[in-house]
């Protein structure tokens, strides 16, 4: 029987996120408690990230022309991209790409629907307690005082528009929640399939995935939950927009994670139909 290696060169990719689903399938059953612990280091990541960002887009904005207000939308968007590269580094549990995890994990039978939402719901949930000791920490300080204030609502006022746009906003937000995991979990296929060796090319990856991502405008569900709950801490927060936002983010994350990558990835790199006919064939 040929060798399949070069028509699926994806299935080191899968073994590679089966193994990393037993891993967390395991902890969000009998060690539920470091599993949260884990997904609530990703929120304060994501957090202290995204705060940063704020800062430097407010430093180069404060201090000149529209050109280094430009620079520092670069830069801050460059610095955001060391989120993942901490977060895949210190062990910790983002959401967003266990949705890729979790669909692979579907499509092979590897783990059922109930237990999926599960874990997902759990790390979600840490990624908010996470993002809430940043928000309660931020607010008993002096952080979003000044510039990095006003972006800081100035990113949350245009998030909550995309819910006031109606029908169009709602489809652009979508569209931007897909795009936005879709570049994330691209990142973890090309670090996960076993080809990059080096750290350094790693960190490269995921830091251009989740710049283009923050540049461009794309939404991010537990970054966009962290935030909300930061704004709702310094100074209330419309609710009902907030919500709906995050609920379209949610949804826009799991396709453009899940499906268009976990799924697409299963099954683009599922040998077993072809192995089938292989043996049918030979008989």
């Amino acid at each position: 029987m040929s060798d399949t290696s070069q028509l699926f060169p994806g299935k080191q990719f899968i073994s590679t996120v089966l193994d990393a689903l037993e891993t967390k399938t395991t902890m969000s059953g009998g060690l539920a408690r470091v599993y949260l612990m884990r997904a609530a280091m990703a929120g304060v990541i994501i957090g202290l990230m995204y705060l940063t960002n704020f800062a430097v887009v407010a430093a180069f904005a404060g201090v000149g022309d529209g050109t280094l207000t430009s620079v520092g939308k670069i830069l801050g968007a460059m610095i955001f991209g060391f989120a993942l590269v901490f977060i895949y580094y210190s062990k910790s549990e983002l959401l967003t790409s266990n949705m890729m995890v979790v669909t692979v994990g579907w499509y092979h039978r590897r783990v059922n629907a109930l237990r999926g939402l599960r874990m997902l719901a759990m790390c979600y949930l840490g990624n908010f307690i996470g993002g809430l000791a940043i928000a309660l920490l931020v607010h008993f300080s002096s952080i979003l005082d000044g510039a990095a204030g006003a972006q800081f609502d100035a990113t949350i006022e245009h998030k909550l528009a995309y819910l006031s746009e109606g029908a169009a906003g709602w489809g652009d937000l979508f569209v931007r929640a897909i795009l936005c995991n879709f570049m994330i979990n691209l990142a973890m296929i090309l670090v996960y399939n076993g080809q990059i060796k080096e750290d350094l090319t790693k960190a490269i990856v995921m830091i251009m995935s989740v710049f283009v991502f923050a540049f461009v405008g794309f939404e991010h569900s537990v970054a966009n939950t962290v935030a909300f709950t930061v704004a709702a801490l310094q100074g209330g927060l419309d609710w009902g927009p907030a919500l709906g936002n995050l609920a379209i983010a949610l949804v826009g994350n799991f396709v453009g994670g899940g499906l268009l990558i976990g799924w697409y990835y299963a099954y683009a790199n599922d040998d077993r139909r072809y192995l089938r006919k292989q043996l049918t064939r030979d008989a």
